[in-house]
């Protein structure tokens, strides 16, 4: 079915913060996605794929000929909590299903303050929540994933059981894509069992967590250093009494911090205080420890090419998650694997339609 510009115009919404170049839709159904794509692919009219925007600051992308929005793609297909698995449509929101599963002390191990972010949208931009050195990041939870390629067919990858190596991984390396493989429809997730037990405590310097066994997390702000702990109320409080410093109850996750420019400079773990100490006095920063990851804002790009300049040296990059694209390239230095991602991409979206020009490399 190849859809007629007026069955098009039903779909038309306004999606609060989307680029106001394209004709703004929202599908009803996954045929009314397929159609969509084969009518701008008979076109070659560009798709940029919406979730709730709040991962929009990636890439450089060209002004769409559609946007399309994901909202009307929420319904929850099949939730098994005594398997711990969700399959859910990928327009559900982030906080509108923690809540959700909250009801049954389960949780989706993503990021901890979602704003309007989509299940979608998280999977599609490869993000992972402040937990991963414990509960392990996005890629690992994803189990099944149906796309749309930008060819419109509907392709489903994995299986929705916790072990499962049948078939290509396209599920796994559609984390992170940005929708290049194909737009994510619905997604079967690895859930994770919520102990009663949790507490934040303040410490004055990294090493003092070397007297927990895989902590929940270490992050460092220019603030200070905080550890957080989860188990059983007997463990969390050994625990902390183990390491010392004040204590709170419950989980008190710091937010990203937010300025005109954002990033995410990722290095090898060992070096994250090597990189912490790189970063210039007036750049914000959230650091991950044990993961390698520090989260960045700063007024204006000063600096950021010296330390992506030491980051790609020691095996790292330096990626803007929000800026100015047209002042300093998003990525930086192309990846190895560019040309082999190029060839996956063709198979998938040969005339690349789908969110083109998020990719490094302008793919």
């Amino acid at each position: 079915m190849t859809y007629h510009p007026a069955h098009i115009s039903r779909l038309e919404v306004q999606i609060p913060g989307a680029p106001e170049s394209g004709l703004q839709i929202a599908p009803k159904t996954v045929r009314d996605v397929e159609a969509v794509v084969r009518y701008a692919a008979e076109r070659e009219m560009t798709i940029q794929v919406w979730g709730g925007g709040t991962h929009s600051g990636y890439g450089s992308p060209p002004e769409p000929d559609f946007v399309m929005s994901m909202a009307n793609l929420s319904d929850v297909e099949v939730w098994e909590p005594d398997d711990l698995t969700i399959v859910i449509g990928a327009g559900a929101t982030v906080e509108s299903t923690e809540a959700m599963l909250a009801e049954r002390n389960q949780t989706l191990v993503m990021p901890e303050h979602p704003g309007a972010a989509t299940i979608g949208g998280v999977i599609s931009a490869g993000v992972s929540g402040l937990r991963r050195g414990r509960l392990y990041a996005t890629r690992e939870r994803v189990l099944e994933v149906t796309l749309i390629t930008g060819d419109a067919r509907r392709v489903r990858s994995g299986g929705r059981v916790v072990k499962n190596v049948t078939g290509y991984d396209l599920h796994r390396l559609a984390v992170g894509a940005f929708g290049s493989l194909g737009i994510v429809i619905s997604v079967c997730l690895k859930l994770w069992p919520v102990p009663p037990g949790a507490v934040t405590v303040d410490i004055e310097e990294v090493d003092q967590a070397g007297a927990i066994t895989r902590p929940l997390a270490i992050l460092e702000t220019r603030d200070g250093v905080q550890l957080f702990l989860q188990g059983t109320e007997a463990e969390v409080e050994g625990q902390a009494a183990r390491v010392g410093g004040p204590a709170q109850p419950g989980l008190d996750w710091p937010e990203d911090p937010t300025d005109e420019w954002q990033w995410s400079l990722r290095v090898p773990p060992a070096l994250t205080r090597t990189a912490i100490d790189r970063i210039a006095p007036d750049w914000r920063y959230l650091a991950i420890h044990g993961v390698g990851e520090i989260r960045l804002a700063s007024p204006s790009s000063a600096g950021a090419a010296e330390l992506r300049s030491w980051a790609e040296s020691v095996g790292g990059n330096l990626v803007v998650t929000k800026g100015i694209p047209t002042e300093f390239d998003p990525w930086g230095s192309p990846p190895p694997g560019l040309a082999l991602q190029r060839r996956i991409i063709e198979e998938f979206d040969p005339l690349r339609i789908l969110n083109p020009g998020r990719l490094p490399g302008g793919l």
